[in-house]
């Protein structure tokens, strides 16, 4: 099995691919001042396994969109929308987001938590403000720097594994560009980083190296997951996620 597969099969049993929590998902809708009543059109890009999707169609009176590249996530998406009973609100759309096939000025919001690094986030709030309706609404976190200095060591290694990672006020200048309004601001607390995302990792990894035989490609990942685990404990005073939600300008 390749290096891909064996990403996926380590990360498509966790309720989450990334840092997150219900609490700050809600807490991001709560931001928006939407009236939960009101009839909406979502797109949740980079959904992975779906849990804000989940939260977005349990929370708002909306018709979501999730859109993954991998097909394997959303049969897992598919499974908890229907065990949740809210399969009639989400339909799954596999794609890459750097390819959307939305019509313009399609949605009322876009979210995407944990996933817009993957096309970059300068690109991604360009590329994706087209699909949005007039004062419609961009949610998604992203990887900020939550000091102005950092040690040499994770500034190194963020700046490697992610050349755009900034500090929020660099983020925002940057929605304020392509023109959005910014609306608020927050990061993700510890929780949501090790109760929420690397202890379920931590927890997988034997199971993980038993079903692959702790091939060498296996142990390869184990060891990087363990690695970045112990930088984030190391420096989490340096860096989270930030949530940004801002409002597309007429």
């Amino acid at each position: 099995m390749d290096e891909f597969k064996l990403l996926v099969d380590l990360h498509k049993s966790h309720e989450r691919q990334g840092p997150g929590a219900e609490l700050e998902t809600r807490k991001a809708i709560d931001l928006t001042g939407i009236n939960a009543t009101t009839r909406l059109k979502i797109a949740d890009i980079g959904c992975g396994t779906g849990a804000s999707s989940l939260i977005l169609a349990k929370s708002l009176n909306a018709e979501i969109t999730a859109v993954d590249f991998l097909e394997e996530f959303l049969v897992v998406l598919r499974e908890r929308a229907k065990k949740e009973s809210v399969s009639e609100k989400i339909k799954t759309l596999c794609c890459s987001m750097e390819s959307l096939p939305f019509n313009d000025q399609e949605f009322d919001i876009i979210w995407s938590e944990g996933a817009i690094y993957n096309i970059g986030f300068k690109k991604g709030i360009k590329e994706w403000r087209q699909f949005l309706k007039p004062g419609g609404l961009l949610v998604a976190s992203e990887i900020t720097w939550t000091t102005a200095r950092r040690p040499q060591e994770i500034q190194q290694h963020w700046e490697s594994e992610y050349p755009e990672i900034n500090t929020a006020s660099a983020k925002i200048q940057q929605l304020e560009e392509s023109d959005y309004s910014p609306i608020g601001y927050f990061t993700l607390p510890e929780s949501c980083w090790l109760d929420n995302y690397y202890q379920p990792i931590e927890k997988s990894l034997e199971d993980f190296l038993k079903r692959h035989d702790n091939c060498e490609r296996a142990t390869e990942i184990a060891e990087a997951e363990r690695q970045e685990i112990a930088l984030y404990k190391k420096y989490k005073d340096y860096y989270s996620y930030g949530f940004y939600v801002a409002r597309k300008l007429n």
